[in-house]
């Protein structure tokens, strides 16, 4: 092993040990809702298609071959727009790369609700899939970058909220305006965010530490120094003494607090060949590699199932159940809901419960509630809108809760794109699972899709539990060195 003796390192030892001693203050909660809005919006995007598909089957003649190639294009560009805004945020910074995809997504969406056949719908949400996946896992790093380490599981899920609320506002939405108004004025109300993008780059500051990490030490203590001073005028109150530079940057915690959430053991210090990695060899040498393979297989076992279910449920129950559209659409809207209380029971939860704890065990009840469904015969809608919405509850927060694990795990110099593969293996799955779903439904085994589904999930459960390294109330440069 041996010790960082770069140039920067001071610069970076600093600024991390300066975010460890900041409370959390209205500087802190206005920009995660500057970014939480961008990504609602996103979400609300991503899902619009599953809602209006069941119209543009009609409208265009589609075949269940053309069905799912409109249902997955977007998510192919996702997975593209996820492995490309990942090196391109460690490069030019996060900031930038978040109010692009903003931009883009907005005029690919206004683009949308003018197409008259599928073949410009595709290309376009392609194109708008590269902005959604790209913006996604660069916020959810930014977002971690600003944070200290006590308590940062619910600092940051809090935030990350805003992406299952964006499903689920967006599916209570279109259960209204696609019965109503017709699919493309979903498509003209998700653009209007596009806007969003000035308001990004005016009032967002760039990443402290990767401003360090880039030997932009002047501006990244600039930067540093005006964050301070709002957190101060916030709060009212002096901010705590930075600790000394030879000190490991330990959380700022409350004294009352202190016993029940002291960090763990620091890590061993990075080896040579880990400092020296550059691009994706960094997310494939030393103790990164095994991290790298852990994560991608969460994202796709998590994605797979969550996907899997969620963008055929109004399909199915319109064919396989015979339901109207409207009913369709709010059985599946109550799947959405019930997926965004478990996101919240996890945002509350997970520093107490940790990481590992908490993907393991939501994904294990995501498979139990699948199984029991595949058991029973899914004979009624009600009767898969009861236990889909259970697994729904268990799978929306064990995947949330990767929003916040795959930052921690990355060095700075490597984070967005180590994010970003982990959402490149989302994207997979999100991708997989529907292809996989529609396969198994086009055979007319309905119990089939829970069992298969239930699979998956066991899979991921196990996963994590074996091999997921725990990263609650511990300083990113102490996890990732």
């Amino acid at each position: 092993m041996t010790v960082d003796t770069s140039p920067g390192h001071a610069a970076r030892a600093d600024i991390a040990a300066r975010f460890e001693r900041l409370p959390v203050s209205r500087w802190h909660v206005t920009v995660r809702l500057v970014v939480g809005v961008v990504t609602f919006f996103e979400a609300f995007d991503q899902l619009l298609i599953a809602y209006a598909l069941p119209e543009l089957r009609q409208e265009w003649h589609l075949s269940d071959t053309d069905t799912t190639t409109v249902l997955t294009i977007g998510s192919l560009g996702m997975l593209v727009g996820a492995l490309l805004s990942g090196r391109l945020a460690d490069r030019i910074g996060r900031v930038k790369v978040i109010a692009l995809c903003v931009g883009i997504s907005g005029l690919s969406s206004l683009a949308l609700a003018a197409c008259e056949t599928v073949t410009p719908f595709m290309a376009l949400r392609f194109v708008q899939g590269l902005a959604i996946g790209g913006e996604v896992p660069v916020a959810a790093t930014f977002i971690s970058e600003i944070t200290r380490s006590f308590k940062r599981g619910r600092f940051v899920l809090l935030y990350e909220l805003v992406f299952p609320a964006g499903l689920t506002v967006g599916a209570v939405v279109a259960a209204w305006v696609v019965p109503a108004l017709g699919w493309r004025w979903m498509f003209v109300i998700a653009a209007v965010p596009g806007l969003l993008c000035y308001l990004v780059q005016r009032t967002v500051p760039e990443s402290p530490r990767w401003l360090a990490e880039h030997g932009r030490e002047t501006e990244a203590a600039a930067v540093m120094a005006d964050i301070e001073a709002k957190v101060e005028r916030s709060t009212g109150r002096p901010l705590p003494p930075v600790p000394p530079p030879a000190a490991p940057a330990t959380p700022h915690v409350p004294e009352q607090a202190r016993d029940e959430s002291a960090p763990p053991k620091a890590s061993s210090p990075a080896t040579e060949a880990e400092l020296a990695a550059t691009g994706l060899r960094a997310l494939f040498t030393g103790r990164y590699r095994r991290r790298t393979l852990m994560v991608c297989a969460l994202w796709f076992t998590g994605y797979f199932v969550n996907y899997g279910i969620t963008s055929w449920l109004p399909t199915i129950y319109e064919n396989h159940y015979k339901l109207s559209l409207s009913d369709a659409l709010l059985y599946s809207t109550v799947t959405s809901s019930a997926g965004l209380v478990g996101c919240v029971i996890v945002a509350l939860t997970v520093d107490r419960l940790g990481r590992r704890a908490t993907v393991s065990v939501f994904l294990g009840g995501a498979a139990a509630m699948l199984v029991t469904l595949a058991l029973l015969g899914a004979n009624t809608p009600v009767q898969v809108l009861v236990w889909s919405s259970l697994a729904a509850m268990f799978n929306f927060g064990a995947n949330i809760c990767l929003y916040l694990y795959t930052p921690e795990l990355y060095p700075t110099r490597s984070r967005a794109l180590g994010s970003s593969i982990g959402g490149a293996l989302n994207r997979l799955g999100i991708i997989l699972g529907p292809l996989f779903v529609g396969m198994v439904y086009a055979s007319g085994s309905i119990p089939w899709v829970f069992a298969m589904l239930s699979g998956v999930a066991l899979a991921g459960s196990v996963v994590a539990a074996l091999f997921a390294v725990e990263t609650a109330n511990r300083p990113l440069e102490e996890i990732s060195p």
